[in-house]
């Protein structure tokens, strides 16, 4: 009515009101009333703004890779936004009369691409699927320094990767080859393992041989300790036969010095008693015979007289003619005989 109108702005938007080409007013959650025909108002939204992007570029190696990803910003210097691009609104306070408030993200999208396009020139296909977080640390370096974007009083809160794809052609090569590796892995870990189980093995019979030649040695061992204990009783028993063939070989000589011993006393009681008989005889060679009867008579008993005389008579029977013998004799004689 009468051209007077009012406008409330959100706390997340920057309002400048010129009038007559002069700011009367600006700020962040104003709220007033104004003369239409003669007042300009840009508004300049300065929240944080997420831009997605995606884009295909071209390795180092020359493989096509489609770039995924977001950028954060926010307009931290409104005014000097305002200068370089034109967000005044229209007539009726809710749209802009241009077409540049749509056209900043693409300037932002625009800048990132050229980045990413001067880092991937220099890394190969691999790389640029491996180093995802190196690329975003370059493009957000590369962003929050370039002229381009300071000189519009934008900050960039931040940039994350959300992929890096090659084409499908070359994923399924990679696929295949990254296929290859682990089956190739998975038939070295087969081996590995088979290995280690043969490698056990072994240990296992080397351990038993070991324990068995152990338990060869310690039976030898043993063997040799038997062998040696009874070589040392051998060598006793041997021992105690020498010293008792000894002894007896002393005994013998002993014997052999007591037998020379005794066999020259006998002989020489021998030859004494021969000197004595010789003697003897000599005597009794030079005496009568009938002395010598009569001596023997004297000491003999009885009974050694009557057979005496028995004897005599035998010796004298052709010139005997009858000899007669009372029983009485006879009894007498065979009771001394019985005696």
């Amino acid at each position: 009515m009468f051209g007077i109108r009012f406008i409330k702005v959100a706390p997340t938007e920057f309002v400048l009101q010129f009038n007559r080409g002069k700011i009367v007013r600006e700020g962040v959650g104003l709220s007033f009333v104004y003369f239409a025909p003669t007042t300009s108002l840009v508004l300049i939204p300065i929240g944080s703004v997420d831009v997605p992007f995606i884009f295909e570029e071209v390795t180092a190696d020359f493989q096509q890779v489609t770039v995924q990803g977001q950028i954060t910003y926010r307009v931290s210097e409104p005014k000097k936004l305002s200068q370089f691009m034109n967000y005044t609104l229209a007539s009726n306070g809710r749209t802009h009369v241009s077409d540049d408030p749509s056209k900043l993200p693409q300037r932002l999208i625009n800048h990132a691409q050229v980045l990413t396009r001067a880092s991937l020139k220099s890394l190969a296909l691999r790389e640029a699927l491996g180093q995802s977080e190196k690329l975003v640390s370059s493009l957000r370096q590369g962003l929050q320094n370039a002229e381009a974007i300071s000189s519009l009083g934008i900050e960039v809160l931040g940039l994350s990767i959300l992929a890096i794809k090659p084409t499908p052609e070359t994923s399924r090569a990679l696929e295949a080859e990254a296929r290859e590796l682990i089956l190739r892995g998975a038939d070295e870990a087969i081996y590995s393992r088979r290995n280690a189980a043969v490698e056990q093995e072994r240990a296992i019979k080397e351990n038993e041989l070991n324990t068995e030649i152990a338990i060869e040695n310690k039976k030898r061992q043993i063997k040799e300790t038997q062998m040696e204990a009874e070589k040392s009783v051998q060598q006793k028993k041997h021992e105690i036969k020498e010293a008792e063939m000894a002894a007896g070989i002393e005994l013998e000589k002993k014997n052999k010095d007591f037998v020379a011993l005794s066999t020259a006393n006998a002989r020489e009681e021998a030859d004494a008693k021969a000197y004595a008989l010789a003697a003897t005889m000599k005597a009794v060679a030079q005496t009568d015979p009938k002395t010598l009867q009569a001596l023997v008579s004297a000491r003999m008993e009885p009974g050694q007289l009557i057979a005496l005389a028995f004897k005599e008579l035998a010796e004298n029977a052709d010139k005997i003619g009858e000899l007669n013998v009372s029983p009485e004799l006879l009894r007498e004689l065979l009771s001394r005989g019985n005696q």
